[in-house]
């Protein structure tokens, strides 16, 4: 992105957190003058999360840092990355603010995201269950849940029905989507928890474990990285679901900035520069 671009971006940015202001504010002093005195479900405009976090100079984003290509923590060099990763970064760039990368698991992403951080990014899918206690951003994926396992057993383990059988041992992380997909629907076949997500599918070329059922874009990516597995039909998963980013809920202002920080990255090549490295 040229220069010109991003200081269009910036331009765009700034004359949409003014607006989300500007719309509280109307509606707080309508409210007012009709005499409402019951509490808004929406932040007043001066406790957007947006404000805090300019005050602040810093976006704390909570993320697993273990599932990629969207978020890793490298246990060596403690260096992050990965798409949302990336993202995260250029949104603190838009915002003039640093980033601070939170890291958090799958089982405790909800509770330390609700008291310690901005936003929560990762990979994270959009449920029902997470749009009780959160905002989410428009989606910035749309895919569902497909199999992984050695190329040789890709015919074995294509359907719902092959993998939950008794015998089939099928390995999940421990927390989010991928265990609740996993419980609902191979209650017959055994489901072994894994702590590690980082090294999950070395379990399968290990004959530990037979199948995983994960997000078809974690797949494709594993099956590049390894050669032994195979993403089975990826572009026909098990089911629909979308990842996005996690957000304060009933922060209004914060959403409509990141959302169109988000528009403008997806039509400017600021996404598709972040998933070049790892798609291609």
């Amino acid at each position: 992105m040229t220069s010109h671009s991003k200081h269009l971006r910036s331009l765009t940015l700034m004359g949409v957190a003014l607006l989300g202001a500007a719309t509280l504010s109307a509606c707080t002093a309508e409210q007012d003058s009709a005499g409402n005195t019951e509490t808004s479900s929406q932040p007043a405009v001066d406790s957007s999360r947006l404000d805090a976090i300019k005050k602040a100079n810093q976006l704390k984003v909570c993320t697993t840092g273990d599932y990629r290509p969207f978020t890793y923590l490298d246990p060596e060099s403690g260096e992050w990355s990965g798409i949302d990763i990336d993202m995260a970064q250029d949104l603190a760039e838009e915002l003039g603010v640093e980033v601070e990368f939170v890291q958090t698991s799958w089982k405790n992403l909800m509770p330390d995201f609700l008291e310690e951080c901005d936003m929560a990014v990762g990979g994270v899918s959009i449920s029902l269950e997470r749009a009780e206690q959160a905002y989410f951003s428009d989606a910035t994926l749309d895919e569902g849940k497909t199999p992984i396992t050695l190329c040789e057993n890709v015919e074995k383990y294509d359907t719902v029905k092959e993998i939950n059988q008794p015998g089939v041992r099928s390995i999940t992380p421990i927390g989010g989507t991928n265990e609740k997909f996993a419980d609902e629907h191979y209650p017959e076949g055994e489901i072994i928890r894994f702590e590690d997500n980082n090294a999950i599918f070395d379990e399968i070329i290990a004959g530990r474990a037979d199948v995983m059922t994960t997000d078809a874009s974690e797949t494709r990516w594993v099956a590049h990285e390894k050669p032994e597995l195979c993403a089975v039909h990826p572009d026909k998963p098990f089911n629909f679901s979308q990842k996005a980013y996690m957000l304060p809920r009933g922060d209004e202002t914060f959403r409509q900035y990141v959302n169109q920080w988000l528009n403008m990255s997806k039509n400017d090549g600021t996404l598709k520069q972040a998933e070049k490295p790892w798609f291609g």
